[in-house]
């Protein structure tokens, strides 16, 4: 007798095997029970027919509820109807636990009612499905830039000071002074470049935004690249090659997962390089063609970035936003100082931006002036800018955000799909 995992179960045809899980489902007939297990890898089909065990045994197993906890062996056979395409032919169950009655039953259930119970909801097919893309896509992005010398490096969650801005910043008590959840890696990142030339953070962050859209979480993970000497053409490009090696990863390994989600495949295989760049000027104008009110100055919102996305069969790269919309660190364009060397880049089919950055300011005088016209306090970015003191370079980097990322990739209404147990301005349970 072997004990294997059912997504292993193919390798054991004819074999005694033990497989340990939950039952999916249950359906009786006469004299032969049919039952769904799950373990996490997937769902095989358990077939007990009454002259193949204890009378006990087997009517233990018709009194089994959805969820109750088991031991199964039994010999393995392919069945091509069967999930899978290979069942279990019972010889022996041990009940672990008979779970008590299920709250989530194959009828409909309101949202907010799958979300109070998100810790039973995640045994569901759909939410097992996202979660193993998203791990799929967190692999993958490490291994993109693991491959490129890229060493990882994790950044304080407790920081003194903002990165993004004051005013989405979650403060804390620490000790006899306070403290801030982290927005970002990204100054402490460039630390850490100038150390190891390429280095990338991958953590959770924190985002104190009143805001309900879809595309919002007050905590979600970021993986931010950050590079000495990259420059924003450079930036755009190693961005680029990330997001289609992260595709054709998950393509590749995820498939039955993405169809479990009912997922357009086709989509996802037009997403080739090059992707499209537009500069910020070049978008301003398309929107007022098409009706936005776009006004010079303004970053884009929500619906701006649906409509440019919702262009391309690919995703596309704006470029060269005002400065005036842009955080303090970015650096100016030198022949166009009122833009500075940034760029996003907005998925295909309406999900807005997956990707931000672009290059930082390395000259320590204009970094001085930006956090004068910034209003913020010097004393606590008196270490960012000894970076610029000794030693200074040019360097670039950028943020992706996994929640959005597997929001576009699997299709989803709503980024509180993607994560285990999403934090939103209305949600902290459980």
């Amino acid at each position: 007798m072997t004990i294997t995992t059912i997504d292993e179960i193919g390798r054991h045809v004819a074999a005694d095997v033990e497989v340990r899980g939950w039952v999916y489902n249950l359906r009786s007939s006469g004299a032969i029970h049919f039952l769904l297990l799950r373990d996490g890898t997937g769902i095989l089909q358990a077939v007990a027919a009454r002259q193949d065990l204890p009378a006990e045994v087997f009517e233990a197993i018709g009194a089994l509820t959805q969820e109750s906890s088991v031991i199964a062996g039994g010999i393995v056979r392919e069945d091509r109807r069967a999930p899978g395409g290979y069942e279990l032919g019972l010889r022996r169950l041990a009940v672990v636990q008979t779970a008590a009655p299920y709250p989530l039953t194959p009828k409909e259930h309101g949202v907010e009612f799958l979300m109070d119970h998100r810790h039973l909801w995640l045994r569901s097919s759909r939410p097992r499905a996202i979660m193993r893309v998203r791990a799929e896509v967190e692999r993958a992005i490490c291994d993109y830039l693991d491959e490129r010398g890229y060493v990882r490096m994790d950044t304080p969650i407790l920081t003194p000071s903002a990165c993004e801005g004051t005013s989405t910043l979650f403060e804390t008590p620490y000790f006899e002074r306070r403290a801030y959840l982290a927005q970002s890696g990204q100054l402490y990142n460039e630390a850490n470049a100038v150390a190891l030339g390429r280095v990338y953070c991958f953590g959770p962050t924190f985002r104190a935004e009143k805001s309900k859209t879809r595309r919002h979480l007050t905590e979600f993970w970021m993986v931010e690249p950050e590079a000495a000497f990259l420059d924003l053409e450079g930036c755009i490009q190693l961005a680029e090659g990330m997001v289609v090696f992260i595709v054709q990863r998950v393509l590749e390994r995820r498939r039955k997962d993405l169809e479990t989600l009912e997922r357009d495949i086709g989509a996802l295989e037009r997403v080739l390089p090059p992707f499209p760049r537009l500069t910020y000027d070049e978008a301003v104008a398309l929107l007022k063609a098409q009706g936005h009110p776009a006004e010079w100055g303004e970053d884009f919102g929500g619906d701006e970035e649906t409509a440019l996305g919702l262009r391309y069969d690919r995703p596309v790269f704006v470029h060269r936003y005002p400065t005036q919309c842009k955080a303090f660190y970015m650096q100016p364009a030198p022949d166009r100082p009122e833009v500075v060397l940034g760029a996003d880049l907005l998925a295909s089919e309406g999900y807005g931006e997956i990707i931000g950055g672009g290059q930082r300011i390395h000259d320590p005088d204009l970094l001085e002036q930006r956090l004068r016209e910034a209003r913020l306090p010097r004393e606590e970015y008196a270490w960012y800018l000894d970076l610029r003191r000794y030693g200074s370079v040019p360097h670039s980097g950028f943020g992706i955000g996994i929640e959005r990322t597997v929001a576009w990739i699997c299709h989803l209404d709503h980024v509180r799909e993607t994560i285990p147990f999403p934090r939103l301005i209305n949600r902290l349970y459980p």
